[in-house]
């Protein structure tokens, strides 16, 4: 299911729209700041029980998320501040996002579990960077030794989460409660996947 390493294809259908930001002017880090904002208040939205609203709305912050790397790149800037600060946007948004719905629409216990992994399922790899080293960086972009290991992160965790959304709102089989603990066990799967892939290929190396 790996959107990730379907990105060069994706790039075909958002790329016109990071263009004309960027020959707006748009800054990439006011477009990151966008996509927090956007993250926020579908967060918000669905604390309300604004179901289609914080669907909508995390659909928006995931655009943005994409857009910002663009016009970054477009416009020759990639910044170390933007790369961090993107990375902490991301998490920043699923962490309010997941834990809203998932506390509402499962239990703390759930909403624990996913926000935990979520986290840990990202953020491995900047460890990894740091521990193991990666292999190149091409315009602001690391590939690393984890691109493409793993299925489900979080692309997939978010249209995921739209798609139970909609199921909720009109009331059919399968809603939020089963979408939540969905997302919650396929990223903890793709999560033991990347830890079990470390260990084949560096667990039995020493420094």
């Amino acid at each position: 299911m790996n959107l990730t390493n379907r990105r060069e294809s994706l790039k075909k259908i958002y790329t016109p729209v990071g263009v004309l930001l960027y020959r707006l002017g748009f800054p990439p880090n006011l477009i990151t700041l966008l996509s927090l904002m956007f993250g926020m208040a579908s967060a918000y939205a669905f604390y309300e029980h604004k179901l289609l609203t914080g669907a909508f709305l995390l659909a928006m912050s995931g655009l943005f998320d994409l857009l910002d790397g663009t016009v970054a790149r477009l416009s020759d800037r990639p910044s170390k501040f933007g790369a961090v600060f993107d990375w902490v946007v991301d998490k920043w948004v699923d962490g309010f996002v997941f834990g809203v719905v998932a506390f509402f629409y499962s239990s703390p216990f759930v909403a624990i579990t996913l926000i935990t992994s979520s986290m840990i399922h990202s953020f491995i790899k900047p460890t990894v960077y740091s521990e193991i080293g990666y292999q190149a960086r091409i315009k602001g972009k690391i590939q690393d030794p984890l691109e493409g290991v793993g299925f489900f992160g979080r692309p997939e965790s978010h249209i995921t989460l739209i798609i139970f959304t909609i199921f909720e709102r009109f009331n059919l089989p399968l809603g939020l409660s089963f979408g939540v603990k969905l997302i919650t066990v396929l990223t903890l799967t793709s999560l033991i996947l990347r830890i079990v892939y470390l260990y084949k290929h560096f667990g039995r190396e020493y420094e």
